[in-house]
């Protein structure tokens, strides 16, 4: 099997070797994939991720997931579901039953008396939902805690969550460097967001310490790193060229984003993002090699159903259109325009990275070392 990356960029990347070969993401971790409210009731639904197809569905309130494809000639159960039998799906062509929670081949109908009955079956996927969300336990470990894969803060049972999922013509890391990036609020000075929640946003960061990370790799828990903006950064907020001050950033009343972090697999946590009262949690979920799923979230904690009630109203009316499109919409057009020149490997080196890109370098370091696997094209077969 020809490798994702070729072994001399490999070596020339080498303070980071499994973070750049990682093209389909990392193996044996939980990673979001549908929203809840997107697969209903006994709905059958095709869900690519991490370079494979799965089939999920959802029988008695509970989610299952299988890869997409008959083992007897490889076509995809999605192309027409058949359930004869509730918790199984039947492939319309030769008639070869699946369970759908265990991936045993549990009848053929064409021919009820095969010696394979039983015996064979299809890959399935532990599947845990939370917060709104479907998570998918890609690999063949014994899966992880899932409060392993997920940033601190958001299993906890006070938040309330609320998001919406995008596909994105990039490469998942494109994603996890533009959130982490913290020079790349460049992008974002004409957001609507700024006036419409009167936001602080300066130009750009400049470092004033080295010691600017918090690196978190605790044997339990997530893995992850803080970039310690607030403490050793220095926002920009006048732009000039060659001594002339040609731009302003904007100084709004309301103070965000102090406590930003990035954590494996690959998902961004902002405290407090867009307002005070809420954290962003999002995640850069990868197809394949040049695409990935956008996966934001708002969480705010709440103390009653009425509180419950109330944020839901707020995220449709206010913080769907004004945060997580208004101003992430600027983020989704800045990886797309990356991917024509990352799409090459050798730009994994050829890059011209500058003093606050460090902490790209670090998170790049830190997903290399402990991240659980890389997802490969062997594992897809």
């Amino acid at each position: 099997m020809k490798p994702l990356v070729d072994p001399d960029i490999l070596e020339k990347c080498s303070l980071y070797p499994d973070y750049v070969e990682a093209k389909l993401g990392f193996r044996n971790h939980w990673y979001p994939t549908l929203l809840s409210e997107e697969l209903a009731e006994g709905e059958f639904k095709a869900h690519e991720i991490l370079g494979d197809r799965l089939l999920l569905t959802r029988v008695d309130g509970e989610v299952f997931a299988v890869r997409d494809r008959c083992l007897h000639r490889g076509v995809p159960f999605s192309r027409k579901p058949e359930c004869y039998k509730k918790g199984t799906i039947t492939c319309w062509y030769h008639a070869f039953t699946f369970d759908m929670a265990s991936g045993e081949l549990v009848d053929i109908m064409t021919n009820p008396r095969s010696n394979l009955i039983g015996k064979t079956g299809i890959a399935a996927f532990p599947v845990q939902e939370a917060k709104g969300l479907i998570f998918i336990f890609m690999g063949d470990d014994e899966p992880a805690a899932l409060k392993d894969d997920v940033p601190p803060g958001f299993l906890d049972e006070d938040v309330c969550i609320r998001g919406i999922r995008q596909e994105v013509a990039a490469n998942w890391r494109i994603g996890c460097e533009n959130g982490f990036d913290s020079t790349h609020v460049f992008i974002h000075k004409e957001s609507i967001l700024l006036d419409g929640n009167d936001i602080a946003l300066p130009l750009g960061f400049v470092p004033t310490s080295r010691d600017t990370f918090k690196v978190v790799t605790e044997e339990e828990g997530p893995k992850g790193i803080y970039d310690l903006l607030a403490e050793h950064c220095e926002p920009v907020f006048e732009g000039t060229v060659q001594g002339e001050t040609v731009l302003q950033g904007h100084m709004g009343e309301t103070r965000v984003a102090s406590d930003i972090s990035i954590w494996l697999p690959g998902v961004l946590r902002v405290d407090p993002w867009p307002d005070p009262s809420l954290t962003q949690f999002e995640w850069y979920v990868p197809i394949d090699e040049e695409r990935h799923y956008y996966i934001a979230t708002l969480g705010r904690k709440i103390a009653t159903s009425e509180d419950e009630s109330a944020f839901a109203d707020e995220f449709e009316n206010k913080w769907k259109d004004l945060a997580l499109r208004g101003f992430n919409d600027d983020d989704i057009w800045a990886r797309e325009a990356q991917q024509t020149f990352y799409k090459n490997d050798e730009a994994w080196y050829k890059e011209q990275l500058f003093e606050p890109d460090r902490n790209i370098s670090k998170w790049r370091q830190l997903a290399s070392e402990h991240n659980r696997g890389i997802q490969r094209y062997e594992h897809l077969l």
